[in-house]
């Protein structure tokens, strides 16, 4: 299939990668739940929110490090933990984990990835934390957790809101059956609810908050809860000691009508009270997303679908490519709006816009 003109941004590279998947693994990728209003709102929701630029500020040295539990990361984008990167090219994970390397960022790796988690620790350097739900077998999270921890995983990252199965029409309509990933035991159980759009492999729904203090209790690990929309969870993940929250909506895919994850980051920055590191995913395709997520109070963001995209269009270089079109618009907003390191943008970077 012909390259096409080298993308220069990330829906460049959706609509590439759209021309190269199968419709039914563009559709996985690409949909969310009911009418996918979350999915647009998430979106949309960043053009709320004006940047205020600043002149005469020494941009010639620009730093894009920051830290994510305490440890040095390269730019303020991680990889979420999303499941079968083999969807998209066939070095999956492996791809995607060398290209996080290379960029000096985080890879979190998904419960439902296509690789052995053990055998893809091996396949590079860098930093990557582990993906897991509150399973209703505690053995196997206590398995997990071992394992994790041997592996080097630097941190486990316990999704909350697939407690229960979500209704993706594009998945029902084209019949798509998402296999379960290779880390789980073969047998049914635990979470192979096989309806067509069910996900394959999600938490307990009797899960409560001692599910994760329980979790916390047993990991020498920092422990992160994803997929938190309110200011009472996060306080009370704060209160069952998790060591960071990721705002999540699940990328829309889970339940639709909620706001978007930047207009409920404030809500959970105030909430936590600074006693956990808080994340943000969800609609990021502009440095300038990344810049306004940071200004409004999270520590750093996740890029879930544009991963795929940068797989579908050319393997570990595609995502690398995604991830360096991100860094150069992150540098030009924070040269534009007088900041040199992410520790200086603050609040006052942006501002609410008035409708026009």
């Amino acid at each position: 299939m012909s390259m096409g003109p080298e993308p220069i941004n990330l829906f460049d590279f959706e609509a590439a990668a759209r021309e190269r998947l199968p419709k039914v693994e563009y559709d996985y990728i690409a949909g969310g739940a009911t009418d996918e209003i979350s999915v647009e709102r998430n979106r949309r929701a960043y053009e709320s929110w004006a940047l205020r630029p600043r002149v005469l500020h020494d941009v010639s040295a620009l730093d894009l490090s920051t830290t994510v539990l305490g440890t040095k990361v390269s730019l303020p984008v991680l990889i979420a933990p999303c499941g079968g990167h083999q969807k998209a090219h066939p070095e999956g994970e492996f791809a995607t984990y060398r290209a996080a390397t290379t960029c000096g960022t985080v890879f979190a790796v998904s419960a439902n990835a296509g690789a052995d988690f053990e055998e893809l620790a091996k396949a590079a350097s860098g930093r990557r934390w582990l993906q897991l739900y509150p399973f209703r077998d505690k053995e196997m999270t206590k398995d997990w957790l071992r394992r994790a921890k041997d592996a080097g995983y630097e941190a486990v990252c316990l999704t909350l809101d697939s407690q229960w199965p979500s209704k993706r029409e594009r998945n029902i309509r084209n019949g798509y059956r998402n296999l379960r990933g290779v880390n789980f035991p073969k047998a049914g159980g635990d979470a192979a609810r096989g309806r067509p759009g069910a996900h394959p492999g999600g938490g307990d729904p009797a899960a409560t908050w001692k599910d994760l203090e329980w979790i916390k209790s047993s990991t020498a690990l920092p422990v992160v809860a994803k997929g938190i929309m309110t200011g009472e969870d996060a306080e009370l993940c704060a209160q069952a000691g998790a060591d960071a929250v990721i705002v999540s909506n699940h990328g829309g895919r889970h339940l639709d009508n909620t706001l978007a994850t930047i207009e409920v980051l404030a809500e959970a920055v105030a909430a936590a009270k600074g006693k956990t590191e808080i994340y943000l995913d969800g609609g990021i395709r502009r440095g300038a997303d990344v810049v306004k997520a940071i200004a409004l109070g999270a520590k750093a963001v996740f890029i879930g679908r544009p991963l795929f995209w940068g797989l579908a269009v050319g393997g570990e270089q595609g995502v690398v490519r995604v991830l360096n079109i991100l860094r150069e618009e992150i540098e030009l907003t924070m040269a534009k709006c007088g900041r040199p390191t992410i520790a200086s943008i603050d609040a006052t970077v942006v501002v609410k816009a008035p409708r026009l």
